[in-house]
């Protein structure tokens, strides 16, 4: 069996969807007789210059093996400037190793603010020099989608991200929550832009009950359980019964959209990089949410109602439209269900990794 590594900086808090995104495509690559052993590099802990070394150490024994380094800007720097991320990539080249760099932050920050502007400056020279130097480039979001780079090389491919659980047989969709009708949204964003999205979250959920009538919302991952009380409310007096859970298994998070009618995705735009949009995908429910800079490729064969970003009012007429209306939401739940087997899917993705490596080494 071929070994391959996946190099990833510092863990994400409280949870980390690269490492899970890691374990779940070794999983499918396993099939094809591919292993993949996930190692970590320390910086955080032990100061950039003792990683280093043990990354040298580690690095003597991968000639000839790929290593896929994953790529966020916080993951290779503490606050978002990882220039670091280059003196890696060159101590693996120099090693012998082929790498390729997994870029799971595909756009650099937003820069409203001076500093902002001097992340982002850093982060374009980090994504611009990585790309020139190493041997494959995977981005989560269309090449074409792609603010920086008009004119993609060769050796830069598209790959979208899967759902980081075990999707849920379809035999599992069942009736565990009764009626009324079930909006999930997975997971919210902390501070300020939360609490932006916990205003339209609240707004569509009033326009559409006063079509439909009760609704339940089931709000659940992280921030989920800060939200709570904001949620509740802006919800005060409307017909949507409420439920909220934090962080849980990865089990339950499919087990709760399984039991879903609809999923409302509101943390920016929808796109081939969002996790938890795709989480709602692979289990074959319709998402409503907004359209956006990054939406194109394959998720738009799934079931998406996509609206001008800020518009609660047309995020509550399209859940009305699919909760008042049977045959089109079970035609949008088998538009996802198809795309989730074509594109999302683990064995889609770990089959686009194999074919991108296969057509390198013809090279």
């Amino acid at each position: 069996m071929t070994s391959l590594i996946a190099l990833l900086g510092r863990a994400d808090q409280p949870t980390d969807a690269v490492e899970a995104y890691c374990e779940f495509l070794g999983a499918a690559l396993a099939r094809d007789e591919l292993s993949m052993e996930i190692r970590r590099m320390q910086w955080h802990a032990l100061g950039w210059f003792r990683a280093l070394r043990a990354l040298r150490n580690f690095a003597a024994k991968w000639r000839g093996r790929w290593v896929f380094v994953q790529y966020t800007a916080l993951s290779w720097s503490s606050r978002g400037f990882p220039w670091r991320f280059l003196i890696v990539l060159k101590l693996l080249l120099r090693a012998g190793a082929t790498v390729a760099v997994v870029y799971h932050d595909a756009e650099p920050y937003p820069a409203p603010r001076l500093r902002e502007k001097a992340r982002r400056r850093v982060q374009l020279w980090t994504m611009r020099r990585a790309l020139r130097i190493c041997d494959l480039a995977i981005f989560t979001i269309p090449l074409d989608k792609l603010s920086w780079l008009p004119n993609p090389p060769q050796h830069a491919v598209f790959v979208p991200v899967g759902a980081n659980f075990p999707p849920p047989q379809p035999e599992s969709r069942s009736e565990t929550l009764p009626a009324p009708l079930t909006i999930s949204v997975f997971g919210v964003t902390g501070g300020a832009p939360g609490e932006q999205e916990c205003f339209h979250i609240a707004n569509a959920l009033r326009s559409a009950a006063t079509e439909i009538g009760a609704l339940r919302l089931l709000v659940f991952g992280r921030h989920a359980d800060t939200a709570e009380q904001l949620l509740r409310e802006r919800l005060h007096s409307a017909p949507v019964e409420l439920h909220v859970s934090g962080l849980i298994p990865p089990e339950q998070v499919a087990r709760l959209l399984g039991s879903s009618d609809v999923m409302l995705f509101v943390r920016g735009s929808i796109s081939t990089r969002r996790g938890s949009a795709i989480a709602g995908i692979a289990c074959g429910l319709p998402v409503v949410g907004w359209a956006g800079s990054e939406t194109g490729g394959p998720i738009l064969e799934a079931g998406l109602v996509l609206v001008p970003p800020g518009s609660s009012a047309q995020l509550g007429q399209a859940l009305a439209r699919i909760l008042r209306d049977p045959e089109y939401r079970q035609s949008l739940a088998q538009r996802s269900r198809d795309a989730y087997q074509n594109y999302f899917a683990w064995e889609a993705i770990a089959q686009s990794y194999v074919k991108a490596m296969r057509r390198l080494s013809r090279n």
